[in-house]
């Protein structure tokens, strides 16, 4: 894609974000488009949020369910760009004006204690990184219409990240079985959702690790203070308005998420 191309891409993602008009897949649109693309849209789109005033604060992790991978025809995660604005805490309410066709998962969160910006990062450097773990909810969206996304519409489209909930249980890794904590999600009491850490990459320090010797690679390093969303433990599931989701994981805590029943204002 050329410049005028990339640019004009991130400006529809942001055009959709802010009015709602969701647009057609961009791999319709600009067919040439690959995954160095997507993320140079996902890079100016980040850039543009930062000059308005908005701070990074970390990264989350998608596609590391191996069965979504395959159905988008990849063979490892993705990665996308939290920003200070996306946090909520447990059980405050979500204003439904902030979500694009929103979905619910359960993850489990990482606060670094470290930078990991060596080289060859292994499995121990980042568990060393690691002070603590929290449970998690991570609303997706999607500025594509109709969730009609392949590889590259969802890098570009910041891994189809809205906003997330952090619960207020942080847990050191000693403390709890990450592979095999199970989790289940019910909506009003009704159960939507289970699963276990195995479902993320086979244990969600996997998608950390890759996460870790990924950014290392570009050049932009965790650091200390940053938090990670590790990715879906389970099935996701649609939001509505007034709906409340309260998710256990076993060993980590709870967490709740709440959606106001009418438009709010965006933060």
């Amino acid at each position: 894609m050329t410049p005028e191309e990339l640019s004009a891409a991130a400006q529809s993602l942001r055009n959709a974000a802010r009015t709602g008009a969701f647009i057609a897949p961009l791999r319709d649109t600009y067919p040439g488009i690959n995954a160095n693309d997507a993320y140079a849209i996902q890079r100016i789109n980040t850039e543009a949020r930062v000059s308005e005033g908005r701070r990074i604060v970390g990264c989350k992790i998608g596609l590391t369910a191996r069965a979504v991978q395959a159905q988008l025809g990849v063979d490892q995660p993705d990665f996308g760009i939290l920003f200070d604005d996306m946090g909520y805490g447990d059980g405050e309410p979500i204003p439904t004006s902030v979500l694009q066709q929103p979905k619910i998962e359960a993850e489990i969160a990482f606060v670094l204690g470290r930078d990991l910006n060596a080289d060859h990062l292994t499995q121990v450097d980042v568990m060393n990184a690691i002070d603590y773990a929290l449970p998690a909810l991570e609303i997706v969206g999607s500025r594509i219409s109709n969730w009609n996304i392949k590889f590259v519409d969802t890098v570009a489209d910041n891994a189809s990240s809205s906003v997330y909930v952090l619960g207020s249980t942080p847990r050191k890794l000693s403390e709890f079985d990450l592979r095999l904590c199970g989790m289940a999600m019910t909506r009003r009491g009704e159960p939507v959702s289970v699963g276990a850490g195995a479902a993320c990459l086979g244990n969600p320090l996997n998608a950390v690790v890759w996460l870790a010797r990924t950014m290392a690679a570009l050049g932009q390093p965790l650091r200390a203070g940053d938090l990670i969303l590790s990715g879906a433990l389970g099935p996701m599931v649609a939001v509505t308005p007034g709906d409340i989701f309260d998710t256990r994981i076993n060993g980590l805590g709870n967490v709740k998420a709440v959606f106001d029943t009418a438009p709010g204002t965006q933060k």
